[in-house]
């Protein structure tokens, strides 16, 4: 078998158990992508694309970054792997370094991971160690949000609140709770950026210190915009809420970037963009332009500080992963660091937003279409369910649009968006230009 073989169509398809797919419906006609250039895909067949998701909210700098390969030969051939257990390689030092000076402070300290789901297991655990640090061992309840996605550990998962992922898996972390949703108010639908309603929604943690009491409440955790549970944006004033609110009661506040993170918003993170700073942040996704598995929780001083207040030798925090700050991965996030700096790519979505939001807007008055939401280079288009067939019209038109030459993703009814930040005007006109007229043919 030649080196070029692994892109051709395989003749068995049982033994692969795929991610959240209907493995049956999808290996009845099966879509194999064989190759990925800037902002397009090809299958198996030759169809060219437009990537309108940026993989899965993953490769912002565009696909086949040259830059990036060739840093993870390079460190390839110096030092393929070595563990951070007790020991320690350069490169992961020099990038946290690094990293760190893209966040706001005082968030100044970086503990790796391999996913988003790894980097939430990992702040909801570093806020429970915190409060047994200091002092404060009855602060074990972890909230989360309803329609809130954090990633598919036991963690995440359980301060999730979509409920087709929590429901199989049982009663998963005791102690949790949710704060209710944002989505959904009449007066923001076709809000052009930030909803002007429903602020007031995040006084509903103050129902759950009512219910729990503050001192048992160790973590809130927000992703600032939705992403998986369909682009959800905060009300005009709504993460300020919530962090007067943990300030108050001393709880700490986790954003979930692992979407946000690393340019989507117009900024470096949704911290920064809305000037609202967690004490932990999560990312993943965009950090490496997901050439290699990575993620990364970001503390603030604080909370670095009481773990390393010690006089006794030893481990601050027992728990890690065997691939923490791998050196491939550490390569290509100081190569994908160097392509946003100097493309000045988190300013981009910022720079895009009115003619993304333009073109977005040209689709409320389409059939079906019963909400727009769009803010920087993220968007959904929501369209009315079928009777008796929920999601089946969302996915029509999202195969529709596949056929044109546009990859887009439902969830749910909603077509959902998040192009590689490196996309033109033009493109941005197409994308649209290819929804509106499978909205049009999709009865």
């Amino acid at each position: 078998m030649s080196v070029t073989d692994h892109n051709l169509v395989p003749e068995n398809l049982d033994a692969f158990w795929m991610p959240f797919t209907g493995q049956r419906q999808y290996k009845e006609n099966p879509r194999f992508i064989v190759s990925a250039r800037g902002m397009h895909y090809t299958d198996s067949q030759g169809h060219e694309t437009l990537d309108c998701s940026a993989g899965l909210w993953c490769v912002n700098a565009g696909h086949y970054r040259e830059p990036i390969n060739q840093a993870i030969a390079e460190q390839l051939a110096k030092l393929d792997f070595a563990h951070n257990f007790g020991s320690g390689h350069p490169l992961v030092f020099h990038y946290a370094d690094r990293l760190v000076q893209h966040v706001p402070a005082p968030l100044n300290h970086v503990f790796f991971t391999n996913s988003g789901s790894e980097s939430v297991d990992t702040a909801l655990k570093i806020a429970l160690a915190y409060h047994r640090k200091n002092g404060q061992a009855g602060r074990q309840r972890l909230i989360g949000r309803e329609k809130g996605y954090h990633g598919m550990g036991f963690g995440g998962l359980s301060v999730g609140g979509l409920v087709k992922n929590r429901n199989p898996f049982g009663l998963l972390l005791p102690g949790t709770d949710h704060i209710r949703q944002t989505h959904g108010l009449e007066a923001n639908r076709f809000a052009k950026g930030l909803p002007p309603e429903g602020a007031d929604l995040a006084l509903d943690l103050e129902r759950l210190v009512d219910l729990h009491g503050a001192d048992a409440i160790a973590a809130v955790i927000v992703e600032p915009i939705g992403g998986a549970g369909g682009v959800h944006l905060p009300p005009i004033g709504y993460l300020q809420t919530l962090r007067a609110i943990c300030d108050e009661h001393g709880i700490l506040l986790i954003f979930d970037e692992v979407i946000t993170g690393f340019g989507r918003v117009g900024a470096c993170t949704a911290a920064e963009r809305f000037g609202v700073i967690p004490d932990i942040m999560t990312t993943a996704k965009g950090i490496t332009n997901a050439t290699i598995p990575m993620g990364a929780v970001f503390v603030s001083d604080q909370i670095f500080e009481r773990f390393m207040d010690s006089e006794l030798p030893g481990v601050e925090l027992n728990h890690g992963y065997t691939y923490s700050g791998h050196p491939v991965a550490c390569a290509a996030g100081m190569a994908t660091l160097d392509i946003y700096e100097q493309e000045a790519l988190f300013d981009r979505p910022k720079a895009l937003q009115d003619t993304w939001q333009e073109n977005a807007m040209r689709l409320r008055d389409l059939p079906n279409v019963i909400d727009v939401r769009c803010f920087a280079l993220l968007g959904a288009v929501e369209v009315t369910p079928r009777a008796g067939a929920p999601m089946a019209r969302g996915a029509e038109i999202a195969k529709r649009c596949y056929e044109k030459g546009a990859w887009v993703r439902p969830i749910g009814d909603s077509i959902v968006l998040s192009p590689p930040l490196i996309i033109s005007e033009s493109e941005i006109a197409t994308i649209f230009n290819i929804i509106g007229e499978a909205i049009t043919e999709t009865l």
